[in-house]
């Protein structure tokens, strides 16, 4: 079986959304912010240019919002963004994602 990096790239990717919203209520706006451009610029480098575009969108709305619950909105679209550009066996694997602090449990939208 041949190692497919873009996957490697798509789901770091996704554990950094679900890391995000899991942690959600223990970040710091600032540190919210940086972990959402990291996620804009991995983005950028391998041209996933939806996950690019909706980080952007999400620090935007940071800065006129800080960390409301139009937060989780923009997490929801990231993954979706990211397992739709997911080959379609792995879409079905994925596991459970924490959201928020991890008080509650949400399955994935495939």
């Amino acid at each position: 079986m041949r190692h497919d990096p873009m996957q490697t790239i798509l789901s770091d990717l996704l554990e950094r959304v679900d890391g995000v919203a899991g942690q959600r209520g223990h970040l710091s706006a600032p540190r919210f912010h940086d972990e959402v451009d990291q996620i804009r610029h991995i983005a950028r480098a391998f041209h996933i240019d939806t996950v690019e575009a909706l980080a952007g969108t999400l620090e935007s709305a940071l800065s006129l919002h800080g960390l409301g619950p139009v937060v989780l909105s923009y997490l929801d679209f990231l993954r979706d963004a990211i397992i739709a550009a997911m080959p379609s066996a792995d879409k079905v694997a994925r596991p459970l994602a924490l959201t928020g602090a991890g008080a509650s449990v949400t399955p994935l939208r495939a």
